[in-house]
């Protein structure tokens, strides 16, 4: 090989293995997370730190951790499932099982992921970084949760759910009780997702002996669980509103999100799962966006 044609395979390599990680770690999903977080640093600016607006600073880092976490966690949740991955049909193909990136890669990339939150909280405020490495320890131990129980949607759930309270604490150095409403909204929201996700799962988890809400009460039953939840998300979102007095496009945003979940309970069946993929990734993309979109308005139009 020329010393011309190998400069030009070493950029494609790098290209590939990027692509891997990212693929590896969903990166893409993390529009599912990142809304929320920033839409609780809105309200945490006009709320808490009674500024109109967050500052640029603080956007950046606070972007910083959630991708820190986010690709932590992930990257975390592939390691420990690995054997598990490779032997579900559905997962085989995933970076890890097929041998694309090595686990000690993974493990290094998962140090580096967690150092990122740790240095982002740091740049914040003191509270911040006090608390990563609990934020941390919670990402982490999601990974072990299927093993031994079925809540393990709910801690799923929380481990997003936990982004708008981060948020606040990010720029005001201090908690709203408050929070903790948005903070069960995306719990459940996640949850009832990951409900319907496991759904794909039910005969490997039978197999493997894993937890999840459809094994225990079946498919029909797993599907009323995760409407429920989204019943109360929308619930949550509209005492939110409420307790902050939020002007009229809170209240649009929570009207259009719970159509929105109506539209993707609407396309998964218990004896038809095929349209699943188009239920989890498009659908719950478009609600976190135009939550954040609605409720930026609101706090954009609050006295």
């Amino acid at each position: 090989m020329t010393a011309e044609a190998q400069v030009k395979v070493a950029p494609i390599a790098r290209q590939g293995r990027i692509r891997t990680v990212l693929e590896m770690i969903k990166f893409e999903h993390s529009i599912f997370a990142l809304p929320f977080a920033l839409t609780g640093a809105l309200l945490a600016a006009r709320y808490g730190a009674g500024e109109p607006w967050p500052s640029l600073r603080q956007i950046l880092w606070i972007i910083v951790a959630m991708v820190g976490a986010r690709s932590a966690a992930m990257t975390m949740n592939r390691i420990v499932d690995v054997d598990y991955d490779r032997e579900n049909p559905r997962t085989s193909n995933r970076a890890l099982p097929t041998g694309a990136l090595s686990v000690s890669f993974a493990w290094i990339f998962t140090f580096a992921s967690a150092g990122l939150l740790v240095i982002a909280a740091w740049r914040l405020n003191r509270l911040a970084l006090e608390l990563s490495p609990v934020a941390l320890a919670i990402l982490f131990i999601y990974s072990y949760t299927k093993r031994f129980t079925m809540l393990s949607h709910l801690v799923l759930g929380f481990c997003l759910g936990m982004s708008p309270a981060a948020a606040w604490i990010a720029i005001t150095g201090a908690f709203d009780l408050r929070m903790l409403i948005l903070c069960a909204a995306v719990t459940l929201w996640v949850g009832g997702f990951d409900v319907l996700y496991a759904c794909q799962d039910l005969d490997f988890d039978r197999c493997s002996g894993l937890y999840s809400a459809p094994k225990r009460f079946g498919i029909a039953r797993a599907l009323l669980i995760a409407r429920a939840m989204h019943v109360i998300m929308v619930a949550l979102l509209g005492w939110l509103a409420a307790s902050f007095h939020l002007p009229w496009p809170a209240w649009a945003g929570i009207v259009v999100i719970a159509a929105l979940l109506a539209y993707e309970h609407s396309l998964v069946h218990a004896n038809d799962l095929r349209r699943l993929n188009a239920a989890f990734f498009a659908v719950n993309g478009y609600i976190s966006l135009l939550f954040l979109l609605f409720w930026g308005a609101a706090v954009a139009l609050a006295r």
